[in-house]
């Protein structure tokens, strides 16, 4: 078993984000889990990312406030503990356009260089 403390997440800035604060709980350790790594970003209000992809399936899980996720031309809202799942290659934009800070979980699977 691999424990980590929240108060030793590490923040990570994440590219074509906005208004918003990760942590890295889990993943990108030598005893940590070997499929997928973990974040938590808190996000402004205002805060978003996008509009862009990745190669990889990604998973939201909204823990607090809300978030608008936009994929296809399809705008969702989620709220406290809904979730969604990204697929590969898939362009999606998130905002927070609450006046609460928002947080979610991220689930992220590493990239093909990484394992």
């Amino acid at each position: 078993m691999h424990v980590k403390r929240f108060d030793d997440a590490e923040p990570y800035e994440a590219p074509n984000h906005r208004g918003v604060v990760g942590l890295r709980l889990q993943g990108f350790e030598s005893n940590g889990p070997q499929n997928q790594w973990i974040g938590l970003s808190q996000f402004l209000p205002g805060g978003g990312a996008g509009p862009d992809s990745t190669p990889f399936e990604k998973v939201y899980v909204v823990l607090e406030g809300e978030m608008t996720v936009i994929a296809d031309g399809t705008e969702t809202v989620l709220k406290k503990y809904d979730s969604c799942t990204i697929a590969p290659d898939e362009v999606r934009t998130i905002e927070n356009r609450s006046n609460h800070t928002s947080t979610m979980l991220v689930v992220i699977p590493y990239p093909p260089e990484v394992n």
